[in-house]
């Protein structure tokens, strides 16, 4: 605890200082409860509203959806009227949206009131990134950045102990009635923060892409629909039915991302400034943070799915597969930060994907030969990888580009973010659809567990390959110059 302590203690020399960790700790621990936990709900409400699995995970994939396509135009709304106030904003627009999502009566509602809900999580996480590289030097990030990742884990497990509580024994409205006094507590808890003098700033003169950031939504939202099977027939990518709805989906996505590059490489402060790609090191960075968090959506659908399909168990017994991936991630990302900090190591980001990478390597190989109890010690690698990547990786793109290009670096990390886990969602629900057989339904729950492990194990291997890739961007990286400037 002393180590802790005094690791933490030169953060909180100020009382800015002491109020933005507060203030982006409670909207991180919000935002997380928000994603993560609510994955747990998805096989209950499956067969609340008599649905398929891949129906009912459009209630991550929406909330993603609307978070990942609109963070960047959010950051940007941050360099004009303030990232607190903005960040203030999204935080009581996530939780009147969770709140509400409670009292729909069908599918349709809660989707709907979902993306509410991932558009209000966009202005928090579009600019927390930006509060914290703006009072912190790149000296003190990888610490800085670990804090707020530290307060969402703890507030991640308690999310995953209370949810699974309330689907077992009461109902998952409770999961969203939840959400008030978790939400009411981060306003309070950013309220300091926002009332300083240092953050009542005057409105800035900077201009607004929208034409930009309305394209970079309709990319978005048609990208995600590519990869969901909104299609007759079988759930496949090849089968006739698949065949006419995913292609011309694909080539739209192509077509509207040209139409978006041409049209921001025309605007004279587009909402993606093209000239930041050309530091390859924060292209390359930005790239391994996409892969990195599509294996944390991959976590939390597929695990899920291996417990209560695969295993035939409760949907409390899938906390107790997920501890260790929240304790370990209460811990470990200080002690990542200080050594960041410290000796700027290079192999230390590719070394975590590597770790996560073998998670899932022994998932893929094991998980249809062992039991449930072997399920949190294969988890442990993914844990700690996931613990020592995510705030040194932010850390690290923070400091990529000059400081007044806070809010694009900010918003480009939270929208690879986003976007990791939204493909990581789709993916590996797809993947696992993929693997079932036509007649899984006709099957007995009994009968059908072994098809699911084997879905399971097919998704887990696709999640190694993209971890390997990530690790081998990740490696080519160099990390940034300690320059208070940057």
């Amino acid at each position: 605890m002393n180590t802790i302590i005094a690791l933490i203690r030169p953060l909180m020399t100020t009382k800015q200082r002491r109020y933005v960790l507060l203030g982006t700790t409670s909207g991180y621990m919000l935002i997380q409860i928000l994603s993560l936990p609510v994955a747990l709900s998805v096989p209950t409400l499956a067969e609340h509203f008599s649905v398929e699995i891949a129906e009912a995970s459009w209630i991550v994939i929406a909330y993603l959806l609307g978070l990942g396509s609109c963070v960047l135009l959010a950051a940007r709304f941050g360099d004009r009227y303030g990232h607190v106030r903005v960040f203030f904003v999204g935080i009581i627009i996530s939780t009147i949206g969770a709140f509400f999502t409670s009292l729909s009566a069908n599918l349709l509602q809660i989707i709907i009131w979902r993306v509410l809900t991932g558009v209000g999580a966009a202005l928090v996480m579009g600019n927390a990134n930006a509060i914290l590289a703006a009072t912190f030097p790149p000296g003190e990030r990888g610490r800085a950045f670990s804090l707020p990742i530290m307060g969402s884990r703890l507030g991640t497990l308690i999310g995953l102990i209370l949810f699974s509580f309330f689907l077992q024994f009461f109902s998952w409205r409770l999961i969203f009635v939840a959400f008030l006094p978790i939400g009411l507590i981060a306003i309070l808890a950013s309220i300091p923060m926002l009332l300083r003098k240092e953050n009542q700033i005057p409105l800035r003169s900077v201009p607004i892409d929208l034409i930009g950031g309305f394209l970079f939504v309709i990319v978005a939202v048609i990208l995600i629909l590519s990869g969901n099977h909104l299609h007759g027939g079988a759930e496949s990518f090849t089968s006739s039915d698949g065949l006419k709805y995913h292609l011309p989906m694909h080539v739209l996505f192509l077509l509207t991302l040209g139409v978006f590059i041409l049209v921001e490489r025309k605007i004279s402060n587009p909402i993606v400034d093209m000239k930041h790609f050309r530091q390859k090191y924060f292209s390359l960075s930005i790239a391994s943070n996409t892969s990195f968090h599509f294996s944390m959506l991959a976590t939390m659908t597929l695990i899920p799915i291996l417990v209560e399909r695969g295993f035939g168990l409760k949907p409390i017994w899938v906390t107790i597969a997920l501890v260790p991936n929240q304790v370990l991630g209460i811990i470990i990302p200080l002690i990542a930060g200080w050594v960041y900090d410290r000796y700027q190591p290079k192999a230390l980001r590719p070394a975590a994907m590597g770790c996560i990478a073998l998670g899932f390597l022994t998932f893929g190989l094991m998980s249809n030969i062992s039991p449930f109890w072997a399920i949190p010690v294969m988890m442990i690698p993914i844990s700690v990888g996931s613990a020592i990547f995510n705030p040194i990786n932010n850390a690290t793109i923070m400091s990529t580009l000059p400081l007044n290009h806070r809010g694009f670096a900010s918003g480009m990390l939270e929208t690879t973010r986003e976007l990791g886990h939204a493909l990581g969602a789709t993916a590996s629900a797809t993947t696992l659809s993929m693997a079932l057989p036509s007649g899984l339904i006709l099957l007995s729950n009994l009968d059908a567990r072994s098809f699911y492990i084997q879905g399971f194990q097919s998704s887990s291997m696709m999640v190694v390959l993209v971890m390997s890739v990530g690790a081998i961007m990740a490696f080519v990286h160099r990390e940034p110059s300690q320059n208070p400037s940057v």
